[in-house]
């Protein structure tokens, strides 16, 4: 079945253009024209990933995104004018998954809708040799079923979290740079340190709630390594 993908903007020439660029890879659109538009149909639709415009008027791209994250992990893809640096940062910080800024090429926002889903479906197959659960201190993943646990209870993360997550688990002992995270999060789209910084703060703050405050460790001058996660 076709993956299925809500577009935001308040802009009708950048929805025409979004929809269209979208539906010739493939997939199904559907559409809103504002924040509580955008809600009423993430909750009547259910789709895949949402494409989403940070500057509207009435309830704005980052609202959206705060409310969603209350009850949704659906990937959030999000759409910046250039001088809105600071509100890219902050839709990160809120649970977007990446961002495109405006005016932008529909190939590489084509490309960017597909590498969050491949994230969303999960890793590719492991070899026989490399476990699907992995348990480090009181932090369980399992990526077959694409989850966290700690101390048994679910710590719900989006598609590039549990990515970059995955990754520091099954290299425990192994430093990453920024640029090793981002390859393995993003694959061979580029994206900015910033955009793993943020993921990563993210990580942090949702593990803090089940008192986790090191799952993930600085490496200053270099990158990241998992942590205790004691």
């Amino acid at each position: 079945m076709a993956k299925q993908i809500l577009v935001v903007d308040d802009d009708p020439h950048i929805r025409e253009v979004v929809a269209f660029a979208v539906e010739k890879a493939g997939m199904g659109v559907v559409q809103a024209s504002d924040g509580r538009q955008a809600l009423e149909m993430a909750a009547k639709h259910k789709p895949d990933l949402l494409v989403l415009d940070i500057s509207m008027p009435e309830m704005d791209g980052l609202e959206v995104c705060r409310t969603l994250r209350k009850s949704s992990d659906v990937p959030i893809l999000l759409l910046s004018s250039r001088d809105e640096e600071i509100d890219r940062i902050i839709g990160l910080e809120l649970g977007g998954d990446d961002y495109v800024t405006k005016p932008f090429s529909p190939r590489e926002l084509v490309a960017r809708i597909n590498a969050i889903l491949k994230r969303r479906n999960g890793p590719s197959a492991s070899p026989a040799d490399q476990p699907q659960k992995l348990s480090h201190g009181k932090v369980t993943i399992d990526a077959a079923s694409y989850t966290a646990l700690c101390n048994g209870k679910t710590v719900p993360l989006t598609a590039t979290e549990f990515m970059l997550l995955l990754a520091l688990f099954r290299s425990a002992e192994r430093v990453f740079t920024r640029d090793e995270l981002m390859d393995r999060a993003y694959g061979d789209i580029t994206v900015a340190d910033r955009t793993i910084d943020s993921h990563i703060r993210r990580v942090r703050q949702k593990f803090a709630l089940h008192d986790i405050a090191d799952v993930i460790e600085t490496v200053h001058g270099i990158g990241y390594k998992l942590g205790t996660c004691a």
